[in-house]
């Protein structure tokens, strides 16, 4: 029987790179977002190749709770057997420029989503037992601060703490929780966040600087680690924050 995966952010960026790599490696996978046509898109596209993904529609910071997303799931595609929390945003800017509206904003959804869908599908998975894995998608900027990233830095390093926190309590149960923790990935978080074109391949560039390894990321680097985390070769790792950044958080601020 194939296992379950359930991704958020699963439209765009590294959550639908997580999404393909889960589908190809056999993986049933419910792909969670807000944006319909674009989910229909990866579905058709993986059908093409032979592969299972099922879009479902869900806002996770909306009013319907997290419990109909997960009964949603088991009921379309199976009992999860594994999630992937993807979705997230970015609000950059100084303090004094961050109001309140923003930190709540990237709060309910880089955190409290997370800590809600993880809790509310905690019954499925332990259905399954032993083999059943949350992965996180945090950030280097977890691990480090950045100027002008006050909001998601502290965001991001609230999502590291939980998965540790998770991983200490869920460990007897056999249910594993671990994060990774990506540099600068070419996707679309910068530019939905408001940054131009012009803007954005300037980002881009200095990242080349700012990364020992002389270049930013790809979506597919991250979940190719993210598919290793959840398998069963990885079944003696949890609660772990593993950064993917070609050394980012290895640097100082530069």
């Amino acid at each position: 029987m194939s296992q379950v995966v359930l991704v958020t952010g699963a439209s765009s960026g590294i959550g639908l790179a997580c999404a393909r790599a889960f589908a190809a490696a056999g993986y049933h996978v419910a792909a969670v977002a807000r944006d319909e046509a674009r989910l229909q898109a990866l579905a058709q596209e993986c059908r093409a190749a032979g592969q299972v993904v099922v879009p479902v529609i869900f806002d996770l910071t909306g009013a319907e709770p997290v419990e109909t997303l997960v009964e949603q799931v088991r009921r379309a595609v199976g009992v999860p057997t594994v999630l992937v929390n993807a979705a997230g945003a970015i609000v950059s800017g100084p303090v004094d420029s961050v109001g309140l509206d923003a930190w709540d904003f990237l709060m309910n959804l880089n955190v409290r989503s997370v800590y809600a869908l993880s809790r509310a599908i905690l019954p499925s998975l332990r259905e399954v037992g032993s083999g059943a894995s949350i992965v996180n998608i945090s950030s280097v900027a977890g691990l480090r601060p950045f100027p002008n990233l006050s909001a998601y830095c502290v965001s991001k390093a609230a999502i590291d703490q939980l998965t540790r926190s998770m991983a200490i309590e869920l460990a007897p149960q056999g249910i594993r929780v671990n994060a990774v923790n990506p540099g600068v990935v070419v996707t679309e978080l910068h530019r939905r966040s408001g940054m131009g074109d012009e803007a954005y391949d300037a980002f881009l560039k200095r990242g080349a600087d700012t990364h020992p390894l002389g270049r930013v990321g790809t979506p597919e680097e991250v979940a190719a680690l993210v598919l290793t985390l959840a398998s069963a070769q990885s079944g003696w790792i949890t609660g772990e924050t593993i950064a993917i950044d070609g050394g980012r958080h290895l640097t100082a601020l530069r």
